[in-house]
């Protein structure tokens, strides 16, 4: 007899004023999409966190060198050595970038928040999409994921040229 997963547990933080932010729930149900496609995955605990624009530049200069804000950004957890929690690890989402992102690829502000949600998962799931190979491969994923959620393929949307705020390669960034 197999157990049941364990239920997903999401820290939802909201470090801004909006009002328009997923639901605890939509958080929770999109998280459950990508871990019940990783069998022997026992971590099931993350941090989501919404911030501005100047705590998403911050931390993308400070983690990753670019100097400027972005979507996602993905911090996985990682154990020390004997110890056993269940935890992922973080995803620091950008409010304004979002907005903007879904404006500029008509997409609702749902989709493309369940879009980022999905791929940070990913990310702290050890996904990444630096060669083209594992950018396919995790696509495929994503558009997959999204599917069972009703979420049309994002990358089917048309984007606008780069721009200095936008990710490499038009992918989630994380």
């Amino acid at each position: 007899m197999t157990s049941d997963p364990s239920p997903v547990i999401v820290d939802r933080q909201v470090a801004l004023d909006a009002e328009d932010l997923p639901t605890q729930a939509d958080l929770e149900a999109w998280v459950e999409a990508v871990l019940s496609r990783q069998v022997d995955e026992p971590r099931h605990e993350l941090t989501i966190r919404f911030v501005d624009t100047e705590e998403s530049r911050h931390l993308n200069r400070d983690y990753r060198d670019r100097d400027r804000p972005t979507n996602v950004l993905s911090f996985p957890f990682e154990l020390p050595p004997g110890v056993d929690l269940p935890l992922l690890g973080d995803l620091v989402i950008c409010h304004p970038v979002v907005v903007r992102e879904a404006g500029e690829q008509d997409k609702s502000q749902r989709a493309h928040y369940a879009h980022m949600v999905v791929h940070g998962t990913l990310h702290l799931l050890g996904h990444d999409h630096q060669e083209d190979d594992e950018a396919e491969a995790m696509e495929a994923l994503e558009r997959e994921i999204l599917a069972s959620l009703g979420i049309a393929d994002p990358y089917l949307t048309p984007s606008p040229p780069h721009r200095d705020s936008d990710t490499e390669d038009e992918r989630a960034d994380a």
